[in-house]
């Protein structure tokens, strides 16, 4: 099935594509449409291209393809997860991003230059390979105190509320009602309900080794300055200040008997309080009893 897309591309003087904003997608029966304008400016070009949804499964070869796939992750036409983003760190250029759009590394300082003569109007906010997600997709009953700590590609469920601490990487993201106030490393997913409490992190998939994908269910809760390395079921709490990686070994009562196991083999079990015994330092997990609840007050975000 063949897919259509419009929009607008920036390029460096040298005729290099910066980006690419997709105004208009049609796309497994979702539609995203936009009207495009006529071009006064002979670094920007008007696109319009095809593509078949089989090639989402295929390595990023070009802009066009990183761009595209990052757009269909924040317009939620796909999950985080279910295209092949192999190859996107190596084809997306490092860009300075300013309040006059992307421009190129080799041409900034002249810019820069020209803008403390010219009214100094030119605002360098940020220098990287993403982009923030609010210059391209603005998510329907989302609240993001600050946009520049979540990225174009991240997957934002409705009544989700990120604070300015909270961070959502490319490729993650929430499946409902949430409060973010950690962070959301790439690859990683929180479902409905859930809260990742200030400081708080997840362990991601872009460095460091781990090729693990882990996900957080519903009604789970964070503590601040906490973190995971292993998924979480539905209705799972982690302490304030507990780091609990996929070798940590940690206590259970199992018929009545102690018992010492890798979290690793309860990565994904529902109802489980992780904590730290304060007398002898041991991690402790044992049957959850209390349910996270969100103000609903926070997130609904009309």
């Amino acid at each position: 099935m063949k897919t259509i897309c419009k929009g607008i591309s920036n390029h460096s003087q040298k005729g290099e594509v910066l980006d690419m904003h997709f105004s208009s997608i049609k796309f497994n029966g979702k539609e995203i449409e936009n009207n495009l304008f006529k071009l006064n400016n002979d670094n920007q070009k008007l696109f319009e291209i095809s593509f078949n949804e089989d090639t989402l499964n295929d390595p990023i070869k070009d802009i066009r393809d990183a761009y595209l796939k990052l757009h269909l992750l924040s317009h939620k036409f796909v999950l985080p997860n279910t295209i092949n983003l192999e190859g996107l760190f190596t084809i997306l250029p490092n860009i300075v991003w300013t309040n006059q759009g992307p421009i190129a590394l080799e041409e900034i300082d002249a810019r820069l230059n020209e803008s403390k003569f010219h009214g100094n109007n030119l605002y360098i906010r940020s220098i990287d390979k993403f982009p923030c997600i609010t210059d391209y997709v603005i998510p329907k009953k989302v609240r993001i105190a600050d946009s520049s700590r979540v990225r174009l590609g991240a997957y934002l469920g409705e009544g989700t509320t990120i604070m300015h601490e909270g961070f959502v990487n490319f490729n993650a993201g929430t499946l409902g009602k949430a409060m973010i106030e950690g962070r959301i490393s790439s690859g990683v997913v929180v479902g409905n309900n859930s809260d990742l409490g200030g400081g708080s992190s997840t362990m991601g998939t872009l460095s460091g080794g781990n090729d693990v994908k882990i996900s957080i269910g519903e009604n789970c809760l964070l503590g601040a300055n906490s973190g995971i390395g292993i998924s979480l079921g539905d209705n799972c709490t982690v302490e304030a200040g507990l780091y609990i990686t996929a070798g940590t070994k940690v206590t259970i009562n199992e018929n009545n008997n102690t018992k010492l196991v890798k979290a690793s083999n309860l990565s994904g079990l529902s109802n489980l309080l992780f904590y730290r015994d304060s007398t002898n330092g041991m991690v402790v997990a044992k049957d959850n009893i209390k349910v996270s609840e969100l103000n609903e007050a926070l997130h609904k975000n009309d």
